[in-house]
């Protein structure tokens, strides 16, 4: 097999890439229940609030430092505005903890959740994931740490639902 065959290894934007994925089949599945099936609506806005949560850290930790670091004056807005997107979805995600399915109000938070998040998402991967893709970055360590530090947040959110 020659090189240009050869697949590369995962990296950091291929993590992040797939929480987007995820993030969006869980909108879509969000959608797609029933009006009035709550449990199903409760249990899917839970998974994307978790899900969005942990990448959101594991954005702001890791990889948005390493792209302001690496990237040039002009593009490190791309990052900044990032940083505002975040703060946009945690607002709305916090709205959560005082909601259930069935509350006014519940289903147009995760309509407007999605919303933000899927453009926030298009916004990545069109414009600074490219961006980043460009620098020096290690990017295949970067995303070995990501993967260590969503496993450790998975499993902190696993003990904290345990424990209730």
């Amino acid at each position: 097999m020659s090189a240009a065959h050869t697949p590369r290894p995962i990296d950091a934007l291929d993590v992040l890439e797939a929480d987007h994925r995820a993030i969006e089949q869980l909108f879509d599945a969000f959608e797609r229940a029933e009006r009035n099936d709550f449990e199903r609506k409760n249990t899917l806005a839970q998974r994307a609030c978790e899900l969005l949560t942990i990448h959101a850290i594991v954005e702001e930790e890791m990889l948005y430092p390493a792209a302001q670091e690496a990237l040039g004056a002009d593009q490190r807005i791309d990052v900044d505005e990032a940083y505002v997107e975040h703060f946009l979805v945690k607002t709305l995600i916090e709205r959560f903890a005082s909601l259930k399915a069935g509350d006014d109000g519940f289903d147009a938070t995760f309509k407007v959740l999605k919303e933000n998040a899927t453009h926030h998402i298009e916004e990545e991967e069109t414009t600074l994931f490219p961006e980043v893709r460009r620098t020096q970055m290690d990017l295949v360590a970067l995303g070995a740490r990501m993967a260590a530090r969503k496993a450790a947040l998975k499993e902190r959110i696993a003990e904290t639902a345990t424990a209730h």
